[in-house]
């Protein structure tokens, strides 16, 4: 199986990671429109991987399936994976405020909110995912196909919000809770043997911009995209009026994170070969 975001354009020319390969022969299937008649080819390798099986294979098929090859193939209205993706972050959210409050009692409020916000992050979401190989099965858009969605951050953490919600769908909130608990147990480990740090990334930048002798950090806000129920943010980070880097995420604070993640690991350890400040 390739790695996730490993395919080639000889991989995409043979058709290997195209939309079409993952349907299969149009068959009409009991509870289907004529819109959705068709079946997953794949299905059963990505049932096995979430470790779950659906009752009804074209929720699993709906959840794979990205706006623009639904745009494409003329799919009625609501047969891609965006109000699954909402759904989806809403039980995420749910889930891993109840894991972290039940097994973790010994952190503060703030503390919980902290690492909440990293397990549940687009960053955070888009490595599960691609942990997964998800990206594989993603059924886009020949103008997506062709930039490179299956290696997408905001793709892929999309992706990753509408299985869980398919599976909330199709077996209800103790299947979805029993996966989620499966995925996340690394990361919640890790918090409860106190191998996970809380990052602010923003702060630890400033500390390091000030040990620098840089001036503070300037966060502007590029871009804006999405719903309104799904708004996607794109922050640019400057030093000095410098561009140093964009991060993204689902609201402004993830997103400035996301650029100070991004910039404390470009800035040098010293101003031996830093950018002039002066």
């Amino acid at each position: 199986m390739p790695r996730c975001g490993a395919t080639t354009d000889e991989d995409c020319r043979r058709g290997q990671f195209s939309s079409e390969r993952f349907f299969k022969s149009p068959r009409r299937t009991a509870g289907l429109s004529e819109n959705v008649s068709l079946m997953l080819e794949n299905a059963s390798k990505l049932e096995s991987i979430l470790g779950y099986s659906f009752r009804r294979p074209e929720i699993l098929e709906r959840a794979v399936t990205h706006s623009s090859a639904a745009n494409e193939r003329k799919f009625a209205a609501g047969h891609d994976n965006e109000q699954m993706e909402f759904l989806g972050d809403s039980i995420i959210g749910f889930f891993v405020s109840d894991f972290l409050f039940r097994e973790h009692t010994s952190l503060s409020e703030g503390e919980l909110s902290k690492v909440r916000a990293h397990l549940v992050s687009a960053a955070n979401l888009s490595k599960l995912s691609c942990q997964l190989e998800l990206g594989e099965f993603l059924v886009l858009g020949k103008g997506e196909e062709k930039t490179g969605g299956r290696r997408k951050q905001a793709l892929l953490a999309d992706t990753f919000e509408a299985l869980v919600a398919a599976i909330y769908i199709d077996g209800g909130l103790e299947q979805a809770r029993n996966f989620l608990l499966r995925i996340f147990k690394p990361d919640l480990d890790a918090v409860g043997s106190g191998g996970f740090r809380l990052r602010d990334f923003k702060s630890q930048l400033q500390e390091k911009l000030q040990a620098l002798h840089f001036p503070p950090a300037e966060y502007c806000l590029v871009k804006e995209t999405g719903p309104d129920h799904r708004k996607y943010f794109s922050v640019e980070l400057k030093i000095n009026g410098r561009r140093m880097t964009e991060g993204h995420g689902g609201t402004k604070k993830r997103a400035e994170q996301e650029a100070a993640r991004l910039a404390l690991e470009a800035l040098p350890a010293t101003t031996q070969y830093a950018i002039d400040a002066s």
